[in-house]
């Protein structure tokens, strides 16, 4: 209900915004799991590219080849951010490593990333059941030095990360250092290069729809950085121009 809420009182101060927004879901996901963070930036004004990808059929290197190209093609000449979840940020890490950063791109929001893999898929990733599950592309996850995220370079725009440290998958957490989100400890998702990193006590698979979430999403885009003290209703009162107001 207050996700509900927090929708429409953004959209009582939509304001005109040229930029486009891509969302790229995690894995063994589809473009579904982001319809409450499209209705947020649709809220905000921006022009939002949401595709679905067959994220447990191939590798994240033909995942992305696949999705990023026409993503970017579907924003056009417009300014164009990215916001992930999950494996999705690896998809983009790397489509922008083989083929150099886009001229036109904006900023990126990932939530939850395995930006340096995840001892879930050290631990699980050999059993056929997970290889059934999660594909080729979960696989790639791991944590080791030949894994796909610790071979990818530093990240050269300007990223923030938002990780969860609330489970709900103990089993899952108690094969990860530290505050986890049950699928990725918080250390994991950091990256060299990022400008800014923000934990958040919401869940891997929930996190995306967590008002907050949202909130500090919409934040970073706009201004590229995080706000931690932030609450949605402050946020309803900064886009009506109130917010300093409110907190003096």
């Amino acid at each position: 209900m207050r996700t509900l809420v927090f929708l429409f009182l953004f959209s009582l101060a939509r304001p005109a915004l040229a930029d486009c927004v891509i969302l790229l879901h995690g894995l063994a996901r589809s473009e579904g799991s982001l319809i409450v963070m499209e209705a947020a930036l649709d809220a905000e004004g921006f022009d939002v590219v949401r595709p679905g990808y067959p994220s447990t059929s191939a590798s994240v290197e033909a995942l992305a080849d696949a999705v990023l190209p026409w993503a970017l093609d579907r924003c056009g000449a417009a300014r164009t951010h990215v916001v992930t979840h999950s494996m999705g940020g690896i998809l983009l890490r790397h489509w922008i490593s083989a083929n150099g950063i886009p001229d036109r791109l904006g900023r990126v929001v990932m939530m939850g990333p395995p930006n340096q893999g995840s001892e879930v898929v050290d631990t699980l990733g050999d059993l056929a059941a997970f290889g059934w599950i999660n594909g080729p592309a979960g696989s790639q996850l791991g944590t080791g030095p030949t894994s796909l995220p610790r071979k990818l370079p530093p990240v050269r725009y300007p990223v923030g990360v938002i990780a969860g440290s609330q489970s709900l998958n103990p089993y899952f957490s108690s094969l990860l250092p530290g505050p986890d989100d049950g699928k990725v400890s918080v250390e994991a998702t950091r990256v060299d290069g990022m400008v800014a990193h923000l934990t958040l006590p919401v869940t891997h698979t929930f996190m995306m729809n967590n008002p907050r979430v949202l909130v500090q999403v919409v934040h970073f885009l706009r201004n590229g950085r995080f706000d931690p003290n932030l609450t949605w209703a402050e946020a309803v009162l900064d886009q009506l121009g109130g917010v300093d107001d409110a907190r003096d």
